[in-house]
């Protein structure tokens, strides 16, 4: 009889990163606004630029019209302060949970009324920076929740995200050390701890 050892149920193979961006590719035009997004933002990093990164937005996105409505409306904001300010929106597609339940964002399901579904939540993440950079000219930023997942994003974002649960892992810490967009770390969550202790 054949021991079971793990609780783990696999439902279908998830593609190769290149396969999905073989499938779901950047337009040319997409390409070359990426390049000069990349080079503004690396100018700012590397003192070439006296202007300001402003990276904002909602910490998820869960649903893609109202994503696009939002970057929408910072197009015009941009455009009145682009000799100051770069934006970078937030397009945070992952829910990070501290005990592991409840929604997890367009990752794990694009649709929040249906069941969770890991290969059409990639898909849509895929789809939603490609249209952002595509529609808006913008560049985008996503928190890497999964180091694992960063590959099918690795030719969209601009800006990635290391967030609190996660900044003292060391795979987290590896694979940010090669990639080649600035990364943003929080402070992780016992810092917090122990600043709550020292005021209280």
């Amino acid at each position: 009889m054949e021991e079971k050892t793990t609780n783990i149920t696999y439902k279908r193979k998830l593609p190769e990163p290149e396969e999905l961006r073989n499938e779901m590719p950047l337009s040319q035009k997409g390409k070359e606004t990426k390049l000069q997004n990349d080079k503004e933002i690396e100018d700012v990093f590397k003192g070439k630029s006296n202007k300001f990164l402003l990276i904002i937005g909602p910490c998820s996105a869960d649903r893609v019209e109202p994503v696009m409505d939002y970057i929408n409306r910072l197009v015009p904001i941009q455009e009145d302060v682009k000799d100051k300010i770069i934006i970078i929106p937030r397009i945070y597609t992952g829910k990070p949970r501290t005990i592991g339940v409840g929604y997890k964002g367009m990752l794990h399901q694009p649709d929040p009324t249906k069941e969770p579904d890991l290969y059409e939540g990639i898909k849509a993440i895929r789809s939603i920076h490609k249209r952002v950079i595509e529609e808006t000219g913008f560049g985008t930023a996503d928190e890497m929740l999964y180091p694992e997942n960063y590959r099918y994003l690795s030719d969209l974002l601009s800006y990635v995200a290391i967030g609190a649960r996660s900044v003292e892992n060391q795979q987290h810490r590896l694979v940010s050390s090669g990639i080649n967009v600035p990364v943003g770390m929080k402070n992780p969550t016992s810092r917090r701890f122990i600043n709550y202790a020292k005021l209280n």
